[in-house]
């Protein structure tokens, strides 16, 4: 097999970190990567918010906690409730994915800029995981300051956010996969 299938293969949601911060040019080899990821007529209309730091981090946290509270998503409220709770999982870096509101098929192209993240970190031994529920960050009256806050642009709006961070411990096994779901016409 390939290094790229291995790559795919053995990339996991991880969701326990080291505190150590990733270094500056492998973020910026994973980056890179975000920025190559397919995307429709080449519009490249996503925008990439890097926060590192675990005192913003955590204030992130408990804005989106408290939103989440103020929500109707009852699995959220619950798992918010546990104790430990950290929606980014205590990464030291999380990467959120905007994208401009009137682009066509922007969803798709955050999604493969997201994946490329998630492969790039991989390839370099460095944990990820996908998430959409930081969306909650922009649940309140407060969004416009929140997107300043974030550097995110006016018109973009969030589309998933990438944590990173060097795992802690062994990735967890993988689930079993699905192969009714593939269908061949010849």
């Amino acid at each position: 097999m390939n290094e790229t299938l291995k790559v795919i293969r053995n990339r996991r949601s991880i969701k326990k970190y080291q505190a150590k911060e990733i270094a500056d040019s492998e973020l910026q080899a994973i980056l890179e990567a975000a920025i190559y990821a397919p995307n429709s007529r080449n519009q490249q209309k996503w925008h990439f918010t890097v926060i590192q730091g675990k005192k913003i981090i955590d204030r992130l946290v408990e804005t989106i906690k408290e939103n989440i509270m103020n929500s109707n998503i009852e699995f959220l409220k619950q798992r918010a409730n546990t104790p430990g709770y950290h929606t980014f999982h205590n990464a030291p870096a999380v990467i959120m994915i905007s994208g401009d509101e009137k682009a066509p098929f922007i969803q798709i192209d955050c999604g493969a800029a997201a994946e490329n993240i998630a492969l790039a970190a991989e390839s370099m031994n460095i944990g990820s995981n996908l998430m959409t529920s930081p969306e909650l960050l922009f649940a309140s009256p407060k969004v416009k300051e929140q997107k300043k806050e974030l550097g995110i642009p006016d018109g973009y709006c969030h589309m998933c956010t990438v944590v990173l961070g060097y795992k802690d411990g062994p990735a967890p096994d993988t689930p079993p996969r699905s192969k009714d779901v593939i269908n061949y016409i010849k």
